[in-house]
């Protein structure tokens, strides 16, 4: 394609019109805006790749799963890691970005000031040109002006002449007249043609500074022009390698997605915290009675049935006499009444042995004590009632209550009295008379 000149096509007809120059320097302004646009535009993408990196490396980070094992835990520790990686990457892409933005500022303002140079020249060469032009228009005026009069007097000098009735002097003076009108005359013409010749030499020049500052901002153009093609071609091949990088970074996240084994994950489970592989037998109905006699709860001995009816008596004091009490064990241990008791036993162990016992002293011994307490003022003991007692709970951990809050402080160890339980985890409690909200998932069933 043939390439157009600036300086063969902004000429004016005017000699005194800029028109062709001030076209040229619309499309220098617009370029620059245009600079401006793009600039803005890497600079908004840059700001946005580096929220989005940014964004990925906080999800990254933030991401759990520390509770999977094996090697579905392995794949996805590998993605979080390649989503970081990918973060990190649109991060050094936004650097790039703005590196190539301040290119643009740099280049944007090297043409800014090479442009001003030449428009103080040809601003200055163009306030000369009309300056010039105005004073030779003047000149010509002058000129013309003095022309006319100096025709005028020469006419008026030979029509003196040519009247008889005019004195010599005053045909003198008519001519000294047409005289000087044709001096002023060619005055004004030596000064147009000086102010002419000026004029031209100015002429020339703004011709040549015209046609040199259009070439000037022609190759201004072209490579406002090509910088910005190049700037918008690395900003494409920039996002397309960062793409091919994603890429590539999720297939190493697939190659690891491919060794996940199901079968192995699981087995590696059952190994790590298997409780066993056999089921807990059934539980099965055992007569209080039928079991062995030998064996004792606490360290305290069991006794039959039969001679347990008769501790029964004895201690409910149905005996009056001095009874004996068949006893099949050698050691016998009476039910705790607070009061010592005294039995008689004997070392054989066959049908005909029996155990005496001072049944009438000590039961008098028990009627004098308790007599002595019954005399004695006894403090009130409080109950606790039947509704605390199944509502009572122990503390496991310490909460300390919040400021503003209806809550409860406790201490790891207190035994508290639910009164509410909330569907929202928070219970009312009491202790030492206060009363308040604490964590239900911080009590225990006493």
């Amino acid at each position: 394609m043939t390439e157009l000149q600036f300086k063969d096509s902004f000429w004016c007809v005017d000699f005194i019109s800029n028109v062709g120059y001030e076209t040229l320097i619309q499309r220098l302004c617009d370029g620059r805006r245009m600079c401006k646009d793009v600039e803005d535009l890497l600079k908004m993408r840059a700001q946005a790749e580096e929220r989005y990196g940014k964004e990925l490396v906080t999800i990254a980070r933030k991401a759990g799963g520390q509770t999977e094992t094996g090697t579905l835990r392995e794949s996805f520790d590998q993605l979080k890691a390649q989503i970081e990686n990918i973060g990190n990457l649109h991060i050094q892409l936004s650097g790039m970005v703005r590196e190539e933005v301040r290119r643009l500022e740099q280049f944007r303002e090297r043409q800014r000031e090479q442009r001003r140079k030449f428009e103080g020249i040809m601003d200055k060469i163009q306030k000369m040109k009309v300056s010039l032009y105005k004073k030779t228009m003047e000149s010509k005026k002058y000129y013309e002006q003095r022309c006319r009069e100096a025709d005028e007097a020469e006419q008026a000098a030979e029509k003196a002449l040519n009247t008889p009735s005019l004195t010599p002097k005053q045909c003198d003076k008519a001519q000294n007249k047409a005289k000087q009108c044709r001096d002023a005359a060619n005055e004004g013409e030596k000064q147009y043609m000086n102010n002419t010749e000026q004029l031209d030499i100015v002429r020339q020049e703004w011709e040549s500074t015209h046609r040199s500052t259009c070439e000037v901002f022609q190759q201004q153009e072209a490579d406002r022009i090509n910088v910005l093609r190049n700037a918008m071609w690395v900003h494409c091949n920039l996002f397309s390698l960062q793409c091919v990088k994603d890429d590539e970074l999720y297939e190493e996240t697939r190659k690891n997605l491919e060794q996940c084994d199901i079968i192995a994950d699981n087995n590696s489970f059952i190994e790590a915290k298997t409780t066993g592989s056999t089921p807990p037998a059934s539980i099965t109905f055992e007569n209080y009675y039928d079991r062995d006699p030998s064996l004792s709860t606490n360290g305290s001995a069991r006794f039959g049935g039969g001679v347990m009816k008769r501790f029964s008596d004895l201690l409910q004091g149905n005996c009056t006499g001095g009874p004996k009490i068949y006893v099949k064990d050698t050691q016998s241990i009476l039910p705790s009444t607070g009061f010592p008791s005294t039995v008689q036993t004997s070392d054989e162990h066959s049908d005909g042995v029996y155990a005496s016992i001072a049944v009438q002293q000590q039961q008098q011994q028990q009627q004098q004590q308790q007599q002595q307490q019954e005399s004695q003022p006894q403090p009130e003991l409080q109950q606790e009632p039947e509704a605390n007692r199944d509502s009572s709970y122990i503390a496991l951990y310490d909460y300390i209550a919040q400021q503003n809050q209806e809550e409860l402080s406790i201490s790891s160890g207190d035994v508290v009295f639910v009164t509410e339980q909330g569907e929202d985890g928070w219970w009312t409690a009491e202790r030492n008379g206060l009363s308040g909200l604490v964590p239900g998932s911080y009590l225990a069933k006493v």
